[in-house]
Protein backbone atom coordinates (compact mmCIF):
# COMPACT_ATOMS: atom_id res chain seq x y z
CA UNK A 1 0.00 0.00 0.00
CA UNK A 2 1.38 3.43 -0.79
CA UNK A 3 -0.11 6.76 0.62
CA UNK A 4 0.28 9.83 -0.84
CA UNK A 5 -1.00 13.85 -0.56
CA UNK A 6 -0.12 15.64 -3.42
CA UNK A 7 2.84 15.20 -3.29
CA UNK A 8 5.69 12.70 -5.29
CA UNK A 9 6.20 10.65 -2.50
CA UNK A 10 5.38 6.72 -2.58
CA UNK A 11 5.23 5.32 0.59
CA UNK A 12 5.23 1.20 0.01
CA UNK A 13 4.38 -1.73 2.54
CA UNK A 14 7.88 -2.80 2.64
CA UNK A 15 9.12 0.13 4.57
CA UNK A 16 11.02 1.32 1.44
CA UNK A 17 10.27 5.10 0.70
CA UNK A 18 10.79 6.41 -2.85
CA UNK A 19 10.90 10.40 -2.79
CA UNK A 20 12.32 13.38 -4.44
CA UNK A 21 14.19 15.15 -2.01
CA UNK A 22 13.16 18.02 0.16
CA UNK A 23 15.06 20.89 -0.71
CA UNK A 24 15.65 24.16 1.45
CA UNK A 25 16.43 27.68 0.16
CA UNK A 26 18.67 30.47 1.66
CA UNK A 27 19.98 33.79 0.79
CA UNK A 28 23.43 34.31 1.60
CA UNK A 29 25.75 38.02 1.91
CA UNK A 30 23.37 39.91 0.65
CA UNK A 31 22.23 43.43 2.03
CA UNK A 32 18.86 41.99 3.06
CA UNK A 33 17.22 38.81 3.92
CA UNK A 34 15.61 38.93 0.14
CA UNK A 35 19.06 39.53 -1.73
CA UNK A 36 22.17 37.24 -2.00
CA UNK A 37 23.50 34.14 -3.01
CA UNK A 38 21.36 31.34 -3.58
CA UNK A 39 22.02 28.19 -1.46
CA UNK A 40 20.28 24.85 -1.51
CA UNK A 41 19.98 22.29 1.34
CA UNK A 42 20.35 18.87 -0.06
CA UNK A 43 21.95 15.45 1.35
CA UNK A 44 22.70 17.41 5.25
CA UNK A 45 24.37 19.93 3.51
CA UNK A 46 24.41 23.60 2.01
CA UNK A 47 25.49 24.69 -1.59
CA UNK A 48 25.32 26.43 -4.12
CA UNK A 49 23.70 26.95 -8.00
CA UNK A 50 26.18 27.32 -10.92
CA UNK A 51 24.96 30.36 -13.26
CA UNK A 52 25.41 28.68 -16.84
CA UNK A 53 21.21 30.52 -17.69
CA UNK A 54 21.06 32.22 -14.63
CA UNK A 55 18.06 34.49 -15.34
CA UNK A 56 15.20 36.62 -14.14
CA UNK A 57 12.99 34.19 -14.93
CA UNK A 58 14.89 31.56 -12.69
CA UNK A 59 15.69 34.15 -10.17
CA UNK A 60 11.83 34.97 -10.01
CA UNK A 61 10.99 31.07 -8.53
CA UNK A 62 13.13 32.33 -5.82
CA UNK A 63 12.08 35.33 -4.74
CA UNK A 64 8.47 33.33 -5.00
CA UNK A 65 9.61 30.77 -2.85
CA UNK A 66 11.42 33.27 -0.19
CA UNK A 67 8.58 35.14 0.17
CA UNK A 68 10.10 38.17 -1.46
CA UNK A 69 8.45 39.50 -3.97
CA UNK A 70 9.44 40.18 -7.41
CA UNK A 71 12.93 39.61 -8.66
CA UNK A 72 14.66 42.58 -9.68
CA UNK A 73 18.21 41.46 -10.98
CA UNK A 74 19.88 37.71 -11.63
CA UNK A 75 23.28 37.99 -10.52
CA UNK A 76 25.95 35.18 -11.22
CA UNK A 77 29.76 35.79 -11.18
CA UNK A 78 29.28 35.24 -7.20
CA UNK A 79 28.77 38.76 -6.72
CA UNK A 80 27.51 38.07 -3.24
CA UNK A 81 30.66 36.03 -2.85
CA UNK A 82 31.76 32.84 -3.21
CA UNK A 83 30.14 29.38 -1.53
CA UNK A 84 31.52 26.49 -0.36
CA UNK A 85 30.48 22.75 -0.38
CA UNK A 86 29.14 21.44 -3.59
CA UNK A 87 27.27 22.91 -6.40
CA UNK A 88 24.23 21.13 -6.26
CA UNK A 89 21.83 22.52 -9.52
CA UNK A 90 23.35 23.94 -13.19
CA UNK A 91 21.29 24.67 -15.91
CA UNK A 92 18.77 25.72 -14.03
CA UNK A 93 15.26 26.38 -16.67
CA UNK A 94 12.15 27.26 -14.87
CA UNK A 95 9.10 28.26 -16.58
CA UNK A 96 8.54 31.19 -14.34
CA UNK A 97 5.03 29.74 -12.32
CA UNK A 98 7.36 27.05 -10.13
CA UNK A 99 6.65 27.55 -6.32
CA UNK A 100 10.12 26.14 -5.86
CA UNK A 101 13.31 26.17 -7.25
CA UNK A 102 13.29 22.67 -6.81
CA UNK A 103 10.33 22.44 -8.86
CA UNK A 104 12.54 23.58 -12.39
CA UNK A 105 14.48 21.66 -14.68
CA UNK A 106 17.90 21.56 -14.04
CA UNK A 107 20.96 19.44 -13.74
CA UNK A 108 23.17 18.40 -10.83
CA UNK A 109 26.75 19.29 -11.26
CA UNK A 110 29.95 19.34 -8.78
CA UNK A 111 31.97 20.08 -12.20
CA UNK A 112 32.23 24.14 -11.43
CA UNK A 113 34.10 25.67 -8.71
CA UNK A 114 32.20 28.53 -7.06
CA UNK A 115 33.49 31.61 -9.33
CA UNK A 116 30.03 31.22 -10.81
CA UNK A 117 27.94 30.70 -8.22
CA UNK A 118 24.21 32.80 -8.85
CA UNK A 119 22.17 35.11 -6.72
CA UNK A 120 19.51 37.29 -6.64
CA UNK A 121 17.95 40.41 -5.39
CA UNK A 122 14.78 40.32 -4.82
CA UNK A 123 12.25 43.22 -4.23
CA UNK A 124 9.44 42.21 -1.43
CA UNK A 125 6.25 44.15 -0.58
CA UNK A 126 4.34 40.81 0.70
CA UNK A 127 4.93 37.88 2.05
CA UNK A 128 3.04 34.62 3.77
CA UNK A 129 4.35 33.90 7.38
CA UNK A 130 4.26 30.75 9.28
CA UNK A 131 3.26 28.44 6.36
CA UNK A 132 4.59 25.40 5.71
CA UNK A 133 5.51 26.47 2.03
CA UNK A 134 5.07 30.29 0.26
CA UNK A 135 1.67 29.73 -0.55
CA UNK A 136 -0.39 29.40 2.66
CA UNK A 137 0.35 31.86 6.04
CA UNK A 138 -0.33 35.19 7.63
CA UNK A 139 -0.52 37.83 5.03
CA UNK A 140 1.95 41.02 5.84
CA UNK A 141 2.85 43.46 3.72
CA UNK A 142 5.82 46.37 3.27
CA UNK A 143 4.82 49.73 3.93
CA UNK A 144 6.93 52.62 4.95
CA UNK A 145 9.99 50.37 4.80
CA UNK A 146 7.97 48.09 7.86
CA UNK A 147 6.44 44.96 7.71
CA UNK A 148 3.09 44.42 9.42
CA UNK A 149 0.06 42.87 9.08
CA UNK A 150 -3.35 42.76 7.45
CA UNK A 151 -6.76 43.09 9.53
CA UNK A 152 -9.28 40.85 8.65
CA UNK A 153 -12.34 42.76 8.50
CA UNK A 154 -14.45 42.25 5.99
CA UNK A 155 -11.66 40.10 4.79
CA UNK A 156 -12.80 37.16 2.16
CA UNK A 157 -12.19 34.94 -0.46
CA UNK A 158 -11.80 37.79 -3.04
CA UNK A 159 -9.19 39.48 -0.95
CA UNK A 160 -7.20 36.18 -0.38
CA UNK A 161 -7.23 35.52 -4.46
CA UNK A 162 -5.79 38.68 -4.90
CA UNK A 163 -3.10 38.08 -2.48
CA UNK A 164 -2.85 34.43 -4.51
CA UNK A 165 -2.43 36.33 -7.79
CA UNK A 166 0.49 38.50 -6.56
CA UNK A 167 2.35 35.54 -5.02
CA UNK A 168 2.01 33.96 -8.23
CA UNK A 169 0.11 30.71 -6.09
CA UNK A 170 -2.53 29.80 -8.28
CA UNK A 171 -5.94 29.83 -6.80
CA UNK A 172 -6.87 30.66 -3.60
CA UNK A 173 -8.31 27.95 -1.16
CA UNK A 174 -9.50 29.82 1.45
CA UNK A 175 -9.22 33.73 3.32
CA UNK A 176 -8.10 32.71 6.57
CA UNK A 177 -9.00 35.71 10.17
CA UNK A 178 -8.44 35.85 13.86
CA UNK A 179 -5.03 34.99 13.55
CA UNK A 180 -5.19 31.61 11.96
CA UNK A 181 -1.27 31.29 11.31
CA UNK A 182 -0.22 33.09 14.45
CA UNK A 183 0.13 36.72 15.31
CA UNK A 184 2.07 39.17 13.69
CA UNK A 185 4.07 42.00 15.18
CA UNK A 186 4.15 45.51 14.36
CA UNK A 187 2.17 47.54 12.66
CA UNK A 188 -1.67 46.41 11.68
CA UNK A 189 -1.25 48.58 7.76
CA UNK A 190 -4.50 48.26 6.40
CA UNK A 191 -8.52 46.75 7.07
CA UNK A 192 -11.80 46.50 5.53
CA UNK A 193 -9.99 45.57 1.91
CA UNK A 194 -12.27 45.24 -1.06
CA UNK A 195 -10.51 43.67 -4.00
CA UNK A 196 -12.41 42.33 -7.08
CA UNK A 197 -11.41 39.19 -9.65
CA UNK A 198 -9.34 42.07 -11.40
CA UNK A 199 -7.10 43.22 -9.20
CA UNK A 200 -3.64 41.11 -9.41
CA UNK A 201 -1.54 43.15 -6.71
CA UNK A 202 -3.09 43.72 -2.93
CA UNK A 203 -1.91 47.42 -3.21
CA UNK A 204 -4.75 47.77 -6.19
CA UNK A 205 -7.79 46.89 -4.10
CA UNK A 206 -10.19 49.22 -2.23
CA UNK A 207 -9.60 49.76 1.33
CA UNK A 208 -10.11 52.13 4.57
CA UNK A 209 -6.56 53.26 3.63
CA UNK A 210 -3.21 51.75 4.21
CA UNK A 211 -1.69 53.08 7.55
CA UNK A 212 -5.14 53.37 8.98
CA UNK A 213 -5.39 49.51 10.47
CA UNK A 214 -8.43 49.18 12.86
CA UNK A 215 -7.43 46.28 14.54
CA UNK A 216 -4.96 44.49 16.67
CA UNK A 217 -3.32 41.29 15.73
CA UNK A 218 -5.67 38.88 17.15
CA UNK A 219 -7.52 39.54 14.10
CA UNK A 220 -4.47 39.46 11.63
CA UNK A 221 -5.18 38.09 8.15
CA UNK A 222 -3.96 34.80 6.31
CA UNK A 223 -4.52 32.86 3.55
CA UNK A 224 -4.61 29.32 1.73
CA UNK A 225 -3.49 29.31 -2.00
CA UNK A 226 -3.43 26.29 -4.11
CA UNK A 227 0.07 26.57 -5.05
CA UNK A 228 2.28 24.14 -6.62
CA UNK A 229 0.26 20.73 -5.25
CA UNK A 230 2.82 18.35 -6.11
CA UNK A 231 5.09 20.15 -3.89
CA UNK A 232 2.52 21.07 -0.99
CA UNK A 233 1.74 19.53 2.32
CA UNK A 234 -2.44 19.44 1.76
CA UNK A 235 -4.70 17.51 -0.11
CA UNK A 236 -6.93 14.85 -0.90
CA UNK A 237 -5.55 11.52 1.05
CA UNK A 238 -5.03 8.59 -1.33
CA UNK A 239 -3.28 5.19 -0.83
CA UNK A 240 -2.61 2.10 -3.45
CA UNK A 241 -3.30 -0.91 -3.02
CA UNK A 242 -3.63 -3.65 -5.57
CA UNK A 243 -1.97 -1.74 -7.72
CA UNK A 244 -5.21 0.84 -7.56
CA UNK A 245 -4.85 4.57 -6.07
CA UNK A 246 -8.07 4.90 -4.14
CA UNK A 247 -9.22 7.28 -1.40
CA UNK A 248 -9.74 7.31 2.50
CA UNK A 249 -13.63 8.06 4.61
CA UNK A 250 -13.55 10.43 6.87
CA UNK A 251 -16.07 8.43 8.86
CA UNK A 252 -13.76 9.22 12.30
CA UNK A 253 -11.69 10.77 10.37
CA UNK A 254 -9.77 12.83 13.20
CA UNK A 255 -6.92 15.36 14.16
CA UNK A 256 -4.84 11.80 15.31
CA UNK A 257 -5.00 10.51 12.09
CA UNK A 258 -4.07 13.25 9.79
CA UNK A 259 -0.98 13.70 12.16
CA UNK A 260 -0.06 10.28 11.29
CA UNK A 261 -0.20 11.32 7.28
CA UNK A 262 1.87 14.47 8.12
CA UNK A 263 4.67 12.16 9.89
CA UNK A 264 4.92 10.09 6.80
CA UNK A 265 5.25 12.56 4.31
CA UNK A 266 7.64 14.26 6.22
CA UNK A 267 4.90 17.43 6.73
CA UNK A 268 5.37 18.34 10.17
CA UNK A 269 2.39 19.02 12.41
CA UNK A 270 -1.16 19.43 11.82
CA UNK A 271 -2.58 22.67 10.21
CA UNK A 272 -6.40 21.40 10.15
CA UNK A 273 -8.44 18.97 9.11
CA UNK A 274 -10.92 18.72 6.41
CA UNK A 275 -13.56 16.55 5.38
CA UNK A 276 -16.26 15.85 2.65
CA UNK A 277 -14.22 16.12 -0.25
CA UNK A 278 -12.99 19.10 0.79
CA UNK A 279 -10.23 18.86 -2.14
CA UNK A 280 -12.48 17.69 -4.71
CA UNK A 281 -13.89 13.88 -5.21
CA UNK A 282 -11.31 11.00 -5.87
CA UNK A 283 -11.88 8.16 -8.04
CA UNK A 284 -11.48 4.34 -7.47
CA UNK A 285 -12.45 2.56 -4.36
CA UNK A 286 -12.06 3.85 -1.18
CA UNK A 287 -9.67 2.14 0.61
CA UNK A 288 -10.01 2.90 4.18
CA UNK A 289 -12.98 3.76 6.73
CA UNK A 290 -13.06 4.12 10.30
CA UNK A 291 -8.90 5.09 10.74
CA UNK A 292 -7.92 4.68 13.91
CA UNK A 293 -4.49 5.75 15.12
CA UNK A 294 -3.44 6.89 18.28
CA UNK A 295 -1.03 9.48 16.43
CA UNK A 296 2.13 7.54 17.30
CA UNK A 297 2.44 5.43 14.25
CA UNK A 298 4.95 5.83 11.62
CA UNK A 299 2.51 5.18 8.70
CA UNK A 300 -1.14 5.02 8.16
CA UNK A 301 -1.21 1.41 7.63
CA UNK A 302 0.46 0.67 10.80
CA UNK A 303 -3.43 2.26 12.15
CA UNK A 304 -6.42 0.59 12.86
CA UNK A 305 -9.06 0.68 9.95
CA UNK A 306 -11.61 -0.71 7.80
CA UNK A 307 -9.92 -2.57 4.75
CA UNK A 308 -12.76 -4.05 3.25
CA UNK A 309 -14.86 -1.99 0.53
CA UNK A 310 -17.83 -0.13 1.96
CA UNK A 311 -20.46 2.26 1.54
CA UNK A 312 -18.46 5.34 1.99
CA UNK A 313 -18.71 7.08 -1.53
CA UNK A 314 -16.39 9.86 -3.04
CA UNK A 315 -18.25 13.19 -1.15
CA UNK A 316 -16.93 11.96 2.04
CA UNK A 317 -13.33 11.86 0.82
CA UNK A 318 -10.99 12.49 3.56
CA UNK A 319 -7.76 15.72 3.48
CA UNK A 320 -6.12 17.81 5.35
CA UNK A 321 -3.84 21.20 5.06
CA UNK A 322 -1.02 20.42 6.58
CA UNK A 323 2.03 22.49 8.11
CA UNK A 324 5.77 22.07 8.76
CA UNK A 325 7.17 22.23 12.21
Amino acid sequence: MALTLYKLYHIFSTGNTFLWPLVNIRLVNGISSCSGRVEVFRDGQWGTVFDDGWDLTDAAVVCREMGCGDAIEAIGGAYFGQGAGQIFMGSVNCVGNETILSACESRRTGMYDHSKDAGVICDPSLRLINGHNPCFGRVEVLYNGIWGTVCDNGWDLSDAAAVCREMGCGDVIEAKSAAHFGQGSGPVWISDLQCSDTDSRLRDCKSGGWGRGTCGHEKDAGVICKGDSTNSCYGRVEVLRAGQWGTVCDDGWDASDAAVVCRQLGCGTVLEVKNAAYFGKGSGTVWMNNVNCFGNETTLMSCSYNATPNRCDHEKDAGEPLVRK
